[in-house]
C-alpha cells in the first residue's frame, strides 16, 4: 500500500510517498517539495502545483492521501494562500479518484512522536528513525509531508484492529 503525505503551501508544498511493506514495516519511495515562483501570478502557481502534484500521483499510484489540515496562523493572507493550494490538491486527488485523510498539526506530532507538542527537530529524528533513512529528510517541508504519511498509515493499522 503506498500512502502520499502531502504538507500543503503555495510557494513550497512538501510531499512524501511511504509504503508499507508485507512485514509492516515503512518504506520511503520518494519525497521533496513542489515549489511555485513567488513572482509568477497565483492562479499559474496553482495551476503549476495542479499539475506538478497529478505527474507524481500518475507515476506512484498511491492508494490513499493524507494532507496536513490548515492551521489558522496570524498572518490571514499566507493561511489565504494554504487554503487555496490545499484546495487544489484535494481536487488532484480527487481527481484521481484517491480517498482522502486529513490530520491537524497535533495529531501528526502524536503519532510521529507521542508527544503533540513535539519540535521540528524530535519530528525529523523520528521520521529519520521511523523510515530508516540515514540521514533527517530535507527540506523541512518535505519531512512534514513524510510524517503526515505516517500519521495515515498509524491511524490506519488502529482502525483495521479495532475492526477484528
Amino acid at each position: 500500500m503506498i500512502i502520499l503525505g502531502i504538507d500543503p503551501g503555495t510557494a513550497t508544498t512538501g510531499y512524501g510517498f511511504v509504503r508499507e511493506t508485507d512485514r509492516g514495516s515503512l518504506q520511503v519511495i520518494d519525497y521533496g517539495v513542489i515549489e511555485t515562483p513567488a513572482k509568477m501570478p497565483m492562479e499559474k502557481r496553482l495551476q503549476s502545483l495542479f499539475h506538478q502534484l497529478t505527474d507524481l500521483i500518475l507515476l506512484y499510484q498511491p492508494e490513499f492521501g493524507a494532507v496536513e489540515k490548515l492551521f489558522f496562523h496570524k498572518n490571514v493572507t499566507t493561511a489565504m494562500s494554504v487554503g487555496q493550494a490545499r484546495g487544489v490538491i484535494m481536487l488532484a486527488l480527487a481527481e484521481a479518484g484517491i480517498e482522502v485523510a486529513e490530520y491537524t498539526p497535533l495529531e501528526i506530532k502524536q503519532a510521529v512522536t507521542g508527544y503533540g507538542s513535539a519540535e521540528k527537530k524530535q519530528i525529523q529524528h523520528m521520521v529519520q528513525a521511523l523510515l530508516g533513512l540515514e540521514e533527517f529528510p530535507k527540506p523541512d517541508d518535505a519531512a512534514d509531508a513524510l510524517a503526515v504519511a505516517i500519521c495515515f498509515l498509524h491511524r490506519y493499522r488502529i482502525d483495521r484492529l479495532s475492526k477484528l
